[in-house]
């Protein structure tokens, strides 16, 4: 037994029982509209950053917000040798930072006004505005913001990326467009450094965002895009033009997660499948016998999925209730 992760251990499984869960989502996804969905929620874990929501924009990044609360309010548990486990899990709030920190710079709008990229359901990113520019607020689980904040243009921003964990962005002058991506694959590597059971899902991950690159935004990966992707997927799938090409180019197992996927448009049912994967293993990590690293991955990796659940049930709320064929793609 790791004594040390005892104290971590008992608050991370406390936490993932306090989770929205699937069937209250479900029933969530049928209210008339989103006000409803909101009040519904109103004695959830998730209510106290969904109390200012008042677009569905806002409404899905309070979720997100609730999450990286949960994570900080984990590691304040962690033993100092499980810090880097959740601080590279919580790096994807970091990412979307400097993704809004550079678009604001790229459009000449001050730092403290840029839109947050929020992942919807599926997992693609937007943007949201209004109230919703607020940054995450990382605490103690930053690597390099409080210090990437302070760029005042794309031109400063570039090398105090290059000088951070998050390493080089490539050009100044193109990352607008190729700063979200980038970031996306450093923070898929360091997850998979990090905690050895989320290598599987890193992986599937990569996968998805080479497909969306080549398939959906029709770009080119860049060198470096390239180069993060390496250890997880290879190299071959760069110069795929299609979804059969690209299914060559991977190996059988990083191909397993695009299986049932006929066409690009249909991406986003392999992302539903991914979350209900990672939602799955967290569960059997959570059920593990001793104390351990293993079972704060799980806890997080649950929390992650119930968000993702909250946040399809919240669109389909938002548009009119009926349900959600994102959650029926993991039922």
């Amino acid at each position: 037994m790791q004594a040390d992760w005892v104290a971590a251990t008992v608050r991370g499984r406390s936490m993932a029982q306090r989770r929205l869960g699937a069937g209250a989502c479900r029933s969530l996804s049928t209210l008339p509209n989103l006000p409803a969905a909101v009040e519904a929620l109103a004695g959830s874990v998730y209510a106290g950053e969904l109390a200012a929501a008042r677009t569905l924009q806002e409404a899905q990044l309070a979720t997100r917000r609730t999450v990286l609360w949960q994570l900080r309010v984990l590691a304040g548990w962690l033993p100092a040798s499980g810090t880097p486990l959740v601080r590279a899990v919580a790096a994807r709030f970091e990412a979307d930072n400097i993704v809004a920190l550079a678009a604001a710079l790229s459009a000449g709008t001050p730092p403290d006004e840029a839109p947050d990229r929020t992942p919807g359901p599926s997992g693609h990113s937007g943007h949201s505005g209004t109230s919703a520019s607020t940054p995450f607020d990382l605490g103690g689980l930053a690597t390099a913001w409080p210090r990437l904040r302070t760029a005042e243009s794309l031109d400063t921003l570039q090398p105090m990326l290059a000088a951070s964990p998050w390493g080089s962005p490539g050009p100044a002058d193109s990352l607008s467009v190729t700063l979200p991506d980038t970031l996306a694959a450093v923070w898929l590597r360091r997850v998979a450094s990090a905690a050895p059971a989320a290598r599987p899902w890193a992986v599937a991950a990569a996968v998805l965002l080479a497909a969306r690159l080549l398939l959906v935004d029709g770009g080119r990966p860049t060198e470096r895009q390239v180069s993060l992707l390496r250890p997880l997927i290879g190299t071959g799938w760069a110069e795929a033009s299609s979804l059969p090409e690209l299914l060559l180019a991977l190996s059988p197992a990083a191909g397993q997660a695009l299986a049932g996927v006929q066409d690009p448009r249909e991406l986003w049912r392999a992302e539903a499948a991914l979350a209900g994967r990672v939602e799955t293993d967290g569960f059997s990590l959570l059920r593990a016998g001793l104390p351990g690293p293993g079972v704060v991955l799980g806890a997080a990796a649950v929390l992650a999925a119930d968000a993702w659940r909250v946040r399809a049930a919240l669109a389909a709320a938002g548009s009119g209730g009926g349900g959600s064929e994102v959650l029926d793609a993991v039922a």
